[in-house]
Formats: structure tokens, sequence, C-alpha cells
């Protein structure tokens, strides 16, 4: 069943965005997306769109499997932090088994697309899946290229990438971080966004736990994404563990699901 916020959660939502934060109202209670910076302390329109936010996530088209995993990925606060809108134009880098892909495609609606961006070093694996968003979202579509020297038929809204970015500094995928945020930069309207979500490695530990631990330190990452251009504008807790001590491979049972994840947005000036 689809549900629909009342006249009480509206409100909050307007309360919500005039003070800098989004909650989202749900029957589990309230969670707030954390957001900072100048933009923060004006009235967000994404705060209307917290009713096709729960739309999306309650699609029936989603796997069983992938609404399973909500209690721990919070998609609607995910949606309302990266603004997703009506009309976007989106990239989801490595989109996987399509777990965010489906719920962009959802909100951008007939008028927005996705692109579901698959680099040439996983296209053979990797393909088949997003050519299976593609058969079922009509706004959906698949693009191949290497990471660092990315491109798209038009300028984009938002750039997404969800728990891929530390495997991108693994000598494997062959590419130039510095030169990939420049690619993700150049694809972004002015006013783009860029959101990243990741797992936390140790406050010190850089890049070097990314083959070992699948980890990246957020501070590092975040001064990485700057040097492009980009400004930071804010972050949200809704997927932070604080009882993950950083010191486990993020596939260990012991911590599976829950890891503390750092979730950045980017803004591209103009």
């Amino acid at each position: 069943m689809i549900h629909r916020l009342g006249a009480a959660a509206a409100v909050a939502l307007v309360g919500a965005a005039l003070s800098g934060c989004i909650v989202i109202a749900s029957e589990g209670g309230e969670r707030t997306v954390v957001t900072s910076g100048a933009s923060a302390a004006m009235p967000t329109p994404q705060a209307s769109f917290a009713v096709l936010y729960q739309d999306a996530v309650a699609d029936p088209r989603r796997p069983a499997e992938e609404a399973a995993r909500d209690p721990l990925r919070h998609p609607a606060e995910m949606l309302a932090f990266a603004q997703v809108a009506p009309g976007d134009r989106i990239a989801d880098i490595r989109p996987g088994a399509g777990y965010f892909t489906r719920l962009f495609a959802d909100v951008a609606g007939p008028n927005g697309h996705v692109y579901a961006f698959v680099p040439n070093r996983t296209a053979e694996r990797e393909n088949p899946g997003a050519d299976a968003l593609a058969q079922a979202y009509p706004n959906v579509s698949r693009v191949n290229g290497a990471l660092d020297a990315m491109t798209f038929d038009e300028p984009l809204d938002l750039v997404f990438m969800s728990q891929e970015y530390h495997d991108f500094h693994i000598p494997r995928f062959e590419t130039d971080v510095a030169r990939m945020n420049a690619a993700v930069f150049a694809a972004l309207k002015p006013g783009g966004r860029y959101v990243v979500i990741d797992h936390q490695a140790a406050p010190g530990a850089g890049v070097s736990a990314v083959s070992t631990l699948h980890r990246i330190e957020g501070d590092y990452l975040r001064r990485e994404v700057e040097a492009a251009g980009f400004v930071f504008e804010g972050e949200s807790r809704a997927v932070a563990n604080a009882a993950d001590d950083h010191s486990l491979n993020v596939f260990d049972e012991g911590i599976r699901g829950r890891t503390d994840q750092f979730v950045y947005r980017f803004r591209k000036p103009g």
C-alpha cells in the first residue's frame, strides 16, 4: 500500500525545510536528513516531494529483496537528501541490481531520464542488469564508458554513487579518480549535485583500506571532490553507525549491511 502524508506531516515538512532539515515521516517515526551550508537555511522544494519519495519506495515493481533492505538503506531519506525531482536527468554510476536506479526512475518520471552508467571495466557482467532496468523503465538507458572520461547526451542534474567511489581507487579499476571527478563536474549543469555514499574508514586512513576493507575516509574523499571545483553542501547521518569501529571488511558478516556510512552532497557552482 502507498502511504500518503497527512496534514500534520505536511506542517512538519514545512517547518523542517525552514530550519534547513528535511524530515521524512513514517510509521516507524521520524528520521532527519542533515544538511549544512548557506543553502540549508532556505526552504527546499524537495520538501513537497515527500509523497513522491514514499510512492517510489512503495512501487510494487521493486524486487522484494530490495524492499527488504530498506530499513538499513533508508531510501526515502536518500531521495530527499539528493534532492531528486521530477524531470531530473540523473546518472547512477555502476547501478548494480538497480536499487537506486528504480527509485530515481519513479521520481524523475516521464520528463526525466536516468542513465545507468556501467564502466567498461565491468561491462561484460554488469550490462545485462542495466539492460533489464532499461527494459523495465522507459526513462532508463544504459551508458558505457571509462569512469575518468564519462560523458552523457545532455547536461545532468545529479550524479550519484552508492558504495562505489572507494573501488575506483583500487588499481585494477585503472581509474584516475581526479579525472573522474573532473568528468562528473563537466557532466553536470551549473548548480548540479554530486552525491556520494560510501563506507567510512578510520580517521587518517585515507585510501589505504580501499582494497583490504573496501572503506575510504570521508574527509579524504571530500578533499578529492572539492579539488575538482565542487562545493561541499552537506551530509546525511541516516546510514551512519557509531557501533562500527571501522576495522572489519564491509563484507564481513559481523558488519555487512550495517557499516558506518557517510553521505555527502556536493554542488557544481553556478
